[in-house]
């Protein structure tokens, strides 16, 4: 059964992914249902909308969508007046809020893009077994602060390899597609020296780092080093043109996993 924290992390997820987005700010649960989770008590609910709605907003044409969707605006100032929550929260929140409240310069509005689409797009998340994901780490500054890093990476159930670029003090970290990316954040900050950043770009290409919250949940560790998957399999290059691969013969499957969570943020909206 979905709860709403998964619900979140596996739309946050796929909201990474630069293909998806425009897809689910036009489908017709997920704004609603992202609105209503920024008024969640639990935190990492929160962390996770948020990082969800930045990643939306990535692509330029969403933000008018985003900005325009009933209690969004008016649940980001609360959110950011709330006391009691971490400051990455607020943080984020603040962030949100000031992209969407900036003067846009929309492309010519038409029928198709403001009309709100039917999910047609996700594949199932097992048939993807790896993804990489490029993290910019704060305090890697020499091989004592790398070993401290490979350690830490090494220890985390799913990751797969990972590779080291020293001079921008960045690390591409290859990993099963069922591991939050958060667990990297949280490894890392475990080494108490360091701290991670997801690298993501934008759809103009440029780069932007998103906030890895740190969980206070035990990270899954590996008893042995982890099994290297076959390179055909886990390269997202080759898996770009199956990415949104959902054809209209294969609407109604009801494996779904976006049927399933549309339907979830829809009782939980109306209940």
């Amino acid at each position: 059964m979905m709860d709403a924290l998964a619900v979140v992390c596996q739309l946050r997820d796929l909201a990474s992914e630069p293909q998806n987005r425009e897809a689910i700010v036009q489908d017709q649960g997920c704004l609603p249902g992202l609105v209503l989770f920024l008024d969640h008590q639990n935190p990492e609910v929160l962390f996770a909308t948020l990082q969800t709605l930045r990643y939306l907003a990535e692509l330029t044409p969403n933000i008018t969508i985003m900005k325009n969707e009933l209690g969004m605006m008016v649940s980001l100032e609360n959110l950011i007046e709330r006391d009691g929550l971490s400051v990455d929260i607020t943080a984020l929140a603040k962030e949100v809020y000031n992209i969407l409240s900036e003067p846009a310069n929309p492309a010519p509005r038409t029928p198709e893009r403001q009309r709100r689409k039917k999910p047609q797009f996700f594949i199932n998340s097992s048939n993807k077994k790896a993804k990489s994901v490029t993290l910019h780490i704060q305090g890697l500054d020499s091989t004592h602060q790398r070993s401290l890093c490979e350690e830490a990476l090494l220890k985390v159930k799913g990751v797969i390899s990972f590779t080291f670029q020293m001079a921008s003090k960045r690390c591409t970290v290859r990993i099963r597609s069922d591991l939050p990316t958060e667990n990297l954040g949280t490894a890392i900050a475990a080494t108490k020296v360091l701290s991670a950043q997801q690298v993501v770009k934008n759809e103009t290409g440029e780069e932007v780092y998103i906030p890895l919250n740190p969980g206070e949940a035990e990270v899954p560790q590996n008893s042995a080093l982890p099994d290297y998957l076959p390179e055909e399999e886990e390269s997202p290059e080759r898996e770009v043109d199956r990415a949104i691969s959902r054809t209209a013969a294969k609407e109604d499957s009801s494996g779904s996993w976006l049927n399933a969570a549309a339907s979830f943020l829809s009782k939980s909206f109306y209940w």
